[in-house]
């Protein structure tokens, strides 16, 4: 349960920073709204995941997810340049974020 509470949680970064960019510097009220929801939810399910995991390999894995899927959201909505050796930089964050995950072991 808590591993499943940081993949939500990294899915929530990816949205808080996507939200961020469209915010144009909180100058953008729905963004910026959006922002503040999907930030206070990743954090608050990344700490209630912390009681059962440890640190390391969590957050790994919680920025490892909103590091990629926020590349992988900015390439195929919003124009962000697509090339191989950004596909393959990706491909190995996440398989670090699994190997992480599958070094880590709950309490």
């Amino acid at each position: 349960m808590a591993w499943l509470l940081v993949v939500v949680a990294g899915l929530l970064e990816t949205g808080f920073a996507v939200c961020l960019k469209l915010s144009h510097g909180f100058t953008r009220l729905w963004p910026t709204i959006a922002f503040c929801i999907f930030a206070l939810g990743s954090f608050g399910l990344l700490t209630l995941s912390l009681r059962k995991l440890d640190v390391g390999p969590a957050y790994a894995v919680w920025t490892g997810i909103g590091a990629a899927g926020t590349a992988v959201y900015g390439m195929v909505f919003l124009g962000d340049l697509v090339s191989a050796l950004k596909l393959v930089s990706i491909s190995l964050v996440i398989v670090g974020v699994i190997g992480l995950q599958l070094s880590g072991s709950a309490h």
